[in-house]
């Protein structure tokens, strides 16, 4: 039987100070539910489908009726998605949070969005719109991404699909055609475990890998003995990465967008710059407490932490090693990929 890809605490290598949670994966925050569709097809004249959605659901509720706190920061904007404007702009994400190639933006929005009207017959008819919000990486390299294979079905089967159970990393979903330092990249997510007293609270970090150049890797940061002869992918790009970031403690959308930042420390350890062509972006939410859509008060109140308590510090810490543990993950996790034209990513040789 074909051994199974390894998470990288399974090969020995262990990111930071702050314990994990029971599944190291996003889905540990209390709710989180994640899906993915992966699409594996070999077309005529070298051509290759190789590609998917990932969905990442703040909760199994109605999330246009029970918004969460959220809110975004970029790292680089060499990148495009929907809907960041809006959540910047009120701190509130309503529906769930999109993940997929560059061209398939469209289609990806167009199934959400249906999906969403399907859920609830208010929305731009007693009520007003929604707000969808949709990420991608270019993966061209693997991906015929001209042949705009991902359909508005395929999002809506992701949304459907998607569970509280750990969820799969490397290779699939959005991440089945991203490379990252040379290699196979993807879908990779952990989590940490935060005290305050008798209150524990959970942080969890779903990342898209999609960039850097093999000679940026700190291989040597986790011990990782590089071999001359690894075989990479010849001709690397800047690349981006998506970095979606949950978590149950009480902030706003002021704080979660603090902690979004700190997520750039952990992609800078494992060797970005943040390249000029790439599109680096942190999505964050909390569920902690959910924001009515229909309410007749004038008044809502709403909990938060102390930014000077010294939870603040261990949150900031989490987010940075979450993000970087998500990041070897989805490097851990993937298998050598065959694409387009007989292009092939090769999964990391960490053994």
């Amino acid at each position: 039987m074909k051994e199974q890809p390894k998470k990288i605490r399974q090969r020995g290598i262990v990111i930071g100070r702050l314990p994990v949670g029971k599944k190291n994966c996003i889905t540990d925050v209390e709710g989180v539910k994640v899906g993915h569709v992966t699409l594996d097809l070999p077309l005529e004249d070298g051509e290759y489908v190789c590609t998917g959605v990932t969905a990442i659901l703040p909760h199994s509720g109605s999330l246009f009726q029970q918004k969460v706190v959220g809110a975004s920061y970029v790292l680089n904007g060499f990148g495009k998605t929907t809907g960041l404007v809006q959540v910047d702009e009120l701190g509130l994400i309503e529906s769930p949070i999109m993940l997929t190639n560059t061209f398939a933006i469209p289609a990806v929005t167009q199934g959400t969005l249906e999906y969403m009207l399907e859920q609830n017959v208010e929305i731009g008819e007693s009520t007003g719109t929604v707000n969808l919000v949709v990420g991608e990486c270019n993966d061209s390299r693997l991906n015929s991404i001209r042949k705009l294979a991902i359909q508005p079905k395929h999002a809506i089967e992701c949304i459907q699909k998607a569970s509280t159970d750990p969820s799969s990393e490397g290779a699939v979903g959005a991440g089945k055609g991203m490379i990252c330092f040379g290699y196979k990249g993807g879908i990779g997510s952990s989590s940490r475990i935060v005290q305050d007293g008798d209150v524990t609270y959970t942080l969890g970090c779903l990342v898209l890998s999609n960039f850097g150049r093999k000679e940026d890797f700190q291989s040597n940061h986790y011990k990782v003995e590089e071999k001359s002869d690894m075989p990479t992918f010849p001709k690397p790009a800047d690349g981006s990465i998506m970095i979606v970031l949950a978590t149950d403690a009480p902030l706003s959308s002021r704080q979660l967008k603090r902690l979004a930042k700190r997520c750039g420390i952990g992609l800078g350890r494992t060797g970005s710059h943040f390249s000029n062509g790439s599109g680096d972006i942190v999505i964050a939410f909390s569920t902690a407490q959910l924001i009515s859509h229909f309410s007749e008060e004038s008044v809502e109140t709403r909990q938060q932490l102390r930014d000077d308590h010294p939870i603040m510090n261990d949150l900031f810490q989490g987010a940075a090693e979450v993000a970087e543990e998500a990041i070897l993950n989805s490097l851990s996790q993937s298998v050598t990929t065959k694409g387009r034209k007989g292009h092939i990513a090769y999964a990391y040789p960490f053994e």
